[in-house]
């Protein structure tokens, strides 16, 4: 029988999801079988609509070899998982002759522990969760999740955090999960037959795909010691998204809270020497904490705090040793208890001597929490090493997203990647990096009849500090003119709470804000009434997908550049410079853009979609960089007519009523 042609394929995953080919989606679907065929990389740009999932997952799974899917988001997950691949696998069945297996698998601390749920946390059991009376009735919010998570424990069958509704808090989470440092090893632990992690795992290895997210695709590029199971392709999903992914994983952080809980956690364990060396340590970085100020830290550290950093580093270090030498069998679940304390205080050891080792190659700054107090931390100056040694070895990897083309090539995101502009590479050169090509599929959506970007360019150019009452007006008069169906996307929370105080007083108008209400619920109130506003910041820039009439206007107050006192953009805009690029747009524009291209594709999420983009920061049309920050975002129709925008808008509330 002769293998079937990868149209064929594709013309039965997307009849069996229900939807319709493009031709974006027939085009990457093609480039992915190229690619993979030919052991090489591929940067995809699908818009939305284009269903970029069936356009690498057909190829992959018709190639027979064994897939890893990176994705950012939880949504996309879910949906490879639960909607796509299934109904693909099923569609595929009869025509490859074989039943590809796919799993999901994430960090370990995503899965519930039976031993932490069963045992208890060791040496950190908190008072007053239960009443005395066998915890008949839970005594806090806490005591209820913990009892909920044990109802659940008895009839989830994945153990995986996502699939809990509704969900518990990061402190109940915290008291029946491990981290992979904390777990005790299937072999030890007295419920490792049982583990919802190893489980995961053990599906994972026999699967022909599988899904994971990308912080866990980071672990397993930056600690050298494999987690994910051998693969011949990589397809990073969301793939705007992997540098700050990847950037997160590789960020040290040291607290005064997190390192007096790797002193309690020894305590029992170590001789008292060793105990009380960690203890001091502990108070006199408390102590130095105190007196940190917000910002960067740059050239030598500062003789106090390299003391105190030295101090912790060596006391560490000793009490590392000290667990190894002691046994104390008078502790209760000695083996979980002494695993517990080693990774605390591993994590103090090394974050310390990093930090002391002041690398060229690392940022080092101090922050401040109003709830949390201040901590020091440190982050690669760039990623783009790592993910040129790592990421593109021995395997085809397709990077896709709406947002890889910034500027009009891929070149911004390829460097942030630590790939060579495209096209400079020829074959016989290995110095030149992984060979790699750039493809736009394009959209489904004819954004120019579909959507009008304007920007307000007779306002006056935002300042740092300040209320922008001329930017409220317009605001006011536009959000009026479209009768709501309103997505503010603002550069701060304070300019966001500003706003919605304020066209609440004017206009008669439901108008919700981020932080009043958990995102979820927020986005589902947006999506159901076609008269509310939705007011927010950065998570609201990627993760509202609302199709219809209900979001017709979607407004940015200003280009979202990073914040000038942002430690890591900062120093990563002046390396840039000293090297002799231009940092500001290397940095600081490139991810105005990408951030202002994902703001923008919130307005068209289907074919009948229409409306309006309206930017209200003059620099999009008067500065230099501005033809730049266009370029990356959908081709709308394009005007700086207020009139003609109010017209507009008015035209379309009236067609969505009629």
């Amino acid at each position: 029988m002769s293998k079937p042609a990868l149209t064929e394929l594709l013309h039965a995953a997307v009849t069996a999801v229900g939807g319709t080919e493009r031709p974006g989606q027939v085009a990457m679907a093609e480039a992915v079988a190229q690619a993979v065929e030919e052991g090489r990389h591929l940067l995809v740009q699908a818009g939305t609509g284009t269903g970029k999932s069936l356009g690498y997952l057909v190829p992959a799974l018709a190639q027979g070899e064994r897939v890893v899917v990176a994705t950012a988001t939880l949504a996309l997950q879910r949906q490879l998982v639960e909607r796509d691949l299934p109904r693909t696998v099923k569609a595929l069945h009869p025509l490859l002759r074989r039943r590809p297996e796919f799993a999901m698998l994430k960090g370990r601390s995503n899965y519930l522990c039976l031993h932490r749920l069963h045992e208890g946390v060791p040496q950190e059991e908190e008072e007053g969760l239960f009443d005395p009376f066998e915890a008949a009735a839970p005594s806090s919010k806490l005591g209820q999740d913990l009892l909920r998570l044990r109802d659940w424990s008895d009839d989830t069958e994945t153990g995986d955090r996502d699939d809990l509704t509704p969900g518990v808090s990061d402190r109940a989470w915290g008291q029946v999960s491990v981290s992979s440092r904390e777990c005790l090893g299937a072999a030890k632990c007295a419920y490792g037959m049982e583990c919802f992690a190893e489980a995961a795992r053990e599906r994972a290895k026999v699967a022909d795909v599988v899904i994971t997210n990308h912080a866990l695709l980071a672990i397993d590029a930056i600690d050298g010691a494999p987690v994910l199971p051998s693969h011949d392709v990589l397809v990073v999903d969301e793939a705007h998204e992997l540098v700050s992914r990847v950037t997160g994983v590789a960020t040290g952080e040291l607290t005064p809270g997190g390192v007096h809980r790797a002193v309690r956690r020894a305590s029992k364990l170590v001789n008292e020497k060793a105990a009380d060396q960690l203890q001091s340590a502990a108070e006199e970085f408390e102590r130095l904490m105190e007196l940190a100020l917000p910002g960067r830290l740059e050239g030598e550290l500062p003789e106090g705090l390299a003391h105190g950093l030295m101090l912790l580093r060596d006391a560490a270090r000793t009490c590392l040793t000290a667990l190894g030498d002691t046994k104390d069998r008078s502790v209760q679940d000695e083996d979980a208890v002494r695993k517990q304390a080693t990774a605390s205080i591993e994590n103090v050891r090394e974050v310390a001597e990093r930090i002391l080792e002041t690398s060229e190659y690392d940022v080092l700054w101090y922050e401040r929490h109003d709830r949390y107090g201040a901590s020091i931390r440190v982050a690669p100056l760039t990623v783009s090493g790592l993910l040129r040694e790592k990421l593109f070895d021995d395997r085809s990897v397709v990077l896709t997203s709406a947002t890889l083309k910034l500027g009009g090539d891929f070149n911004g995101v390829g460097a942030s990647l630590g790939l060579a502009p495209e096209g400079t590479r020829e074959d016989a050169d290995e110095s030149a990096g992984p060979h790699w090509r750039g493809l736009d599929v394009g959209s489904p959506f004819d954004y120019r009849k579909q959507g009008i970007l304007y920007v307000a360019k007779h306002l006056a150019t935002p300042g740092r500090e300040g209320q922008r009452t001329d930017m409220l007006d317009e605001l006011a008069e536009l959000v009026e003119a479209a009768g709501g169906r309103t997505l503010g996307l603002f550069s701060s929370m304070r300019a966001a709470q500003t706003a919605a105080e304020e066209l609440r007083g004017r206009l008669d108008l439901p108008i919700l804000l981020q932080g009043e209400e958990t995102l979820g619920e927020l986005i589902r109130r947006f999506a159901d009434d076609a008269g509310t506003c939705l007011f927010g910041t950065l998570s609201l820039w990627q993760g509202v997908d609302v199709p219809g009439a209900n979001c017709q206007l979607v407004v940015m107050d200003r280009v979202p550049f990073p914040r000038p006192d942002d430690p890591l953009m900062s120093a990563r805009q002046k390396a840039v410079q000293e090297s002799g690029g231009n940092g500001f747009m290397a940095v600081a524009a490139t991810h105005a853009a990408l951030l202002m291209a994902q703001g923008a594709g919130r307005l068209v999420r289907a074919s009948g979609d229409r409306g309006v983009v309206a930017v209200l920061d003059p620099r999009l049309e008067r500065a230099r960089y501005g033809s730049f920050l266009r370029a990356s975002m959908p081709d709308f129709w394009y005007t700086t007519d207020r009139n003609q925008v109010r017209r507009s808008l008015a035209a379309i509330d009236a067609a969505a009523k009629g």
